[in-house]
């Protein structure tokens, strides 16, 4: 039995240890805002935080995340008011917005370990999250804004 939380609430889990966290957030909790992509941890699409951290869904096994807190774009905030979601409305960077939700995740933590980074902090902590649409300026323009929004 696992026992973790996610956004904030107890959760657990007493199925196969080697099922990613992905197929639980998504197929058993309904929580559909992680996205598939991969399925090999290279396009950034499944990011979630485990304890703050960035982490890719697709390749945890729910058996490596035993007291785990776990929160996904939706325990960000319901009504888009966490600063890197309005930074991201405001500098309009969706385009398609697949990738949204985990370009989202993985910004929170880089700016969690880094509050005010620089273009190369965001480009190296940010290349691991792939934008088909290529909305890589506007991310980082987005991130910068948050920094500011969160000094």
């Amino acid at each position: 039995m696992v026992h973790l939380k996610v956004n904030g609430q107890a959760q657990s889990f007493d199925g196969d240890p080697e099922m990613p966290l992905l197929w639980y957030l998504r197929d058993i909790l309904g929580l559909t805002g992680t996205k598939f992509g991969c399925g090999m941890a290279l396009c950034g699409a499944c990011t979630v935080l485990e304890n703050g951290k960035a982490v890719r869904s697709c390749s945890t096994p729910m058996g490596k995340i035993e007291g785990a807190d776990i929160t996904t774009i939706e325990g960000i905030s319901a009504h888009g008011s966490h600063p890197v979601q309005k930074a991201w409305e405001s500098v309009n960077v969706p385009q398609c917005g697949y990738c949204q939700p985990g370009q989202i995740m993985q910004a929170i933590s880089l700016l969690s370990s880094k509050p005010q980074p620089t273009d190369t902090d965001i480009d190296e902590q940010m290349s691991g999250n792939i934008c088909r649409c290529g909305t890589y300026q506007r991310i980082r323009a987005a991130i910068h804004q948050a920094a500011k929004e969160t000094a």
